[in-house]
Formats: C-alpha cells, structure tokens, sequence
C-alpha cells in the first residue's frame, strides 16, 4: 500500500509548481523558490555538453582526441550564440514590465516579437556556424590532430541553432511570470533523450564526435517543441498564436536595449575565454583534455550561480515596475547571500571530490596528465566561483532597473580586456608565466575588480532613480 504524501511536502510541491509573485510577501523564500527550478534547469541544459564530453571520453575509439575536439568548441560556440542570448535576458525584463502594469496587449507583443525574433537569430546562426567552424578554430590554434573533429561537432551543433534559440526564449516568456517549474521539466527529458541518443550513437553506430552532436541537435528540437506547446495553449496574455508571429518594432527595441547590451557583455565574456582557450591549446592535447573536463565540472557551480542572475533580473524588473524600490534594496542583500551560499557549497563539494568528478570526463590511465591539468583548474576556479556569482547579481540588479550599458562597459573592461591583455602580453610571450597556474588566477582577480566597480554604479544609479522619484534612499516606505 502507497503511503500519502504529508500535508507539509504536498503545500512544498505545490509551492513550486506556481508561478512566484515577486512583489508581495517575503522575499528570501521566494528568490529560493524561483532560483532552485531554475538552477536545476540550467545543470541540466549543461549535461548536453557534458554528457557528450562524458560519452566521448569514455567510449569514443580515440577518446583523448575526442575528448579535446569537443571540448575545444565550447568557447567558440559560446562566443557566437551569446549576442542573441543576450536577447533573452531583454525579453524576460521587458515582458515582466507589462506583466506587472497588467498591459495585455503589449505583452502579447511582446511574446510574439521574441519568438519569431529567436527562430530569425537560430537561422542565422546555423549559417555562420557552419561556415566560420574551421577558420575560426585554425585562429584558436586547434591541433592539426583534432581540427576536423572540432569542425564537424560545430557544424552539426549549429544546425540545432533554431530549435535552441526558440527554448531560450521560450523560457524567458515563463520565467518573466515567474514560472521556472515548466522549464525545468522540459529540459530533464530532453536531457534523457540526449543521454540516451549519445549512447546509442556513440556504443552502437560508433559515430563518436558526429554522433554526441546528432544527440545534442535532437534534443535541442525535443524541448524547443516543448516550450511551444506550453505557450500555445497558455490562457492569459503570454498565449503563443503561431499565426500572429510577428516582430513589432517598438517591442523589439526595448528588448534590444536592455538585451543588446546583455549580449555584447556575453561576447565579450566568450571572446576573452576563446583567448585563454588559445592559451590552452598552446600547452598541447593533455592540456586541452583536462581544461575540457575541469571547465565542464566547474561549469555546474557557474550555472548554478547564474540561476541567481536570472532571478534577479526578474525580481528586481517587476519590482521596479511596480516602483518598490524598499524591496529591490532588500533583493541585493538577499541575492547576494543566496549566490555567495551556493557557490562556496558547490566549490567546495567539486574540491573535495576533483578526482571522482575529472574521472567522470577523463577515465583511464592514458588520461592521467589530463586529469592532472584539470585539477590545476579545479584549484583555482571551485573555491572562488561564488565571486563570479556576486559579481553577476550586482549586474543583474542594475539591469532589472533598466540600465544595461554600463555594467556592459565596466565588464568588458574589468574582464574581458583585462584576461586578454593577461594572455597575449604576459602568459603566452614570457617562459616563467606560461603554464595554467597563471592562466586561471586571472579569474578570481578580474571578478574581484568588476563586482566592486559595478556595485559603487548600481549604489549611484539606485540613489538617482529614488530622488527622480522623490524619495529618500535611506528610508524609503515599504
């Protein structure tokens, strides 16, 4: 006989299965209720990448090459597709707006405008992927030994372009009403249906590199797909019509504008780590395998951070429509405690147990000296992740209240140019700093610099917004 489930646990589930009110009632339990679905869907959208890495590695005929040829894409693909997520971010902030001045017509708009936006931008995108794959990687000084695998894991990656555009957006549309649930859903089973493909592709037809991409795309359609039929049959404002997709000028610059510049940040963030990638590659195969595996392990504690951006930005958007600006403070202090919470908890989870999760990537004896540059990674990156986190919050808040550029500029400077500049004029031309050690500590440092330069904007930016309005910063009515 099925025991029922207590009432407690059955008001918990019910709790996550509804969309958060953001402006009413506490906060902390909220950011939580929105961040955990949230962070759970963006581990799982990494598994796509992770579980080719982990398929590949260990059962891939040529596993060391293997592993490094799709490893070595990410950076690149990451630079190219980021502009346009980007957009995404825009879509969330602009939708929650009218959501919270209950403008129905512009919402809907809206909806319509990111979505044909996003099958345009996934179209493109397939075309510049499939074109720009091998000169691109000749330009990071991808090995001769690896260069047509990495070609070929691009090329059939960017094919699915579309169908991921489409479930990015898509998920914005929810998560700006609060549903991060729905997501999280689609995204666990087309995470089994990519585990499942990649395994049959890769143990079965041996397909290896072609065969973990042909898994990645199809999964990309299945919750692309998934996502549309959620907003199809919506019943408020957000409601998808397939036959009024179009793209409404003044809905598609004010996404632009907070998203634009979301991107550019993104790009440049992609084009600083495809300079390190380079860096890497500079030190041959092993170094490129275990920076592969190290930077998928790491990655879950960056996405779990990020889920706290994305939270963020919404909280904060709908609060400073609805012009509660006592609460937006309370979300700063509140965010960062929650990032900070979960990326020393997962760093130091990834750091006591390195060796397990590298093995996960690079298995077997001939990846010794891989797994042994993957932990050189995993040193630096795991303890100090969680500033990444803050760092993002502080950038999240500022974008929330409709300022995008600036925390773009302070980035750009305070990462990406810095990390650059660190890699062509310290590391690769002078012997003493050229091994990874010095590579990855330009991480923690440039994250250190820009959290602090975008939390004295964001401190000037809230100060002006609350005086436009009349009010006093330090006490301001709940």
């Amino acid at each position: 006989m099925v025991k029922q489930i207590p009432e407690k646990f059955k008001k918990i589930f019910s709790v996550f299965g509804k969309d958060v009110d953001m402006i009413n009632g506490p906060l902390f339990g909220r950011l939580w209720i929105y961040v955990i679905p949230l962070m759970l869907s963006g581990m799982l959208q990494l598994v796509y990448n992770a579980a080719d890495v982990a398929v590949v590695g260990n059962f891939a005929a040529d596993s060391k090459n293997c592993l490094a040829a799709v490893g070595s894409t990410g950076a690149i693909t990451n630079l190219i597709i980021g502009l346009f997520l980007g957009l995404s971010v825009g879509t969330n902030v602009v939708i929650s707006r009218y959501l919270v001045a209950g403008d129905d017509k512009n919402t809907s708009e809206a909806v319509h405008t990111a979505i044909l936006t996003s099958l345009i931008f996934g179209a493109v995108l397939s075309v510049a992927g499939v074109f720009l794959a091998m000169p691109v990687l000749r330009m990071m000084d991808t090995p001769d030994s690896v260069i047509n695998l990495s070609t070929m894991y691009m090329q059939i990656y960017f094919l699915g372009m579309p169908a991921s555009m489409l479930y990015n957006f898509g998920s914005a549309i929810l998560r700006s009403k609060g549903d991060t649930r729905y997501p999280f859903l689609v995204l666990f089973l087309s995470g089994l249906v990519n585990l499942t493909l990649n395994l049959i592709t890769v143990i079965v037809f041996h397909l290896d590199v072609a065969g973990v991409a042909i898994a990645t795309v199809s999964s990309q359609i299945c919750s692309a797909t998934l996502i549309v039929l959620r907003l199809t049959r919506m019943k408020d404002c957000c409601r998808l019509n397939l036959r009024k997709l179009r793209i409404y000028p003044d809905k598609l610059m004010k996404i632009a504008r907070i998203g634009l510049p979301a991107g550019v940040q993104s790009i440049m963030f992609s084009l600083s780590n495809v300079i390190i990638q380079s860096g890497v590659n500079s030190l041959g195969p092993e170094a490129m395998a275990g920076n592969t595996a190290a930077s998928n392990v790491d990655g879950f504690i960056y996405i779990a951070c990020n889920s706290v951006y994305h939270a963020t930005v919404a909280f904060t958007g709908q609060n400073y429509g609805a012009r509660k600006y006592a609460r937006i403070k309370k979300i700063a202090l509140q965010a960062m405690i929650i990032v900070a919470i979960i990326g020393l908890v997962l760093g130091g989870i990834v750091m006591l147990f390195d060796d397990f999760f590298l093995e996960i990537y690079a298995p077997g004896e001939e990846n010794i000296l891989a797994r042994e540059y993957g932990a050189l990674r995993l040193k630096v990156m795991a303890p100090t992740y969680f500033l990444c986190g803050m760092m993002e919050v502080s950038t999240a808040l500022m974008r929330g209240m409709g300022s995008s550029v600036i925390p773009m500029c302070i980035t750009v400077v305070g990462t990406c140019i810095f990390r650059v500049w660190w890699v062509l004029c310290i590391f690769k031309p002078i012997e003493y700093f050229h091994n990874m050690d010095w590579l990855y500590f330009t991480y923690p440092i440039s994250w250190i610099v820009t959290m602090s330069a975008i939390m004295i904007a964001f401190g000037l930016l809230f100060k002006s917004k609350c005086r436009k309005r009349g009010l006093d910063p330090k006490h301001l009515p709940e």
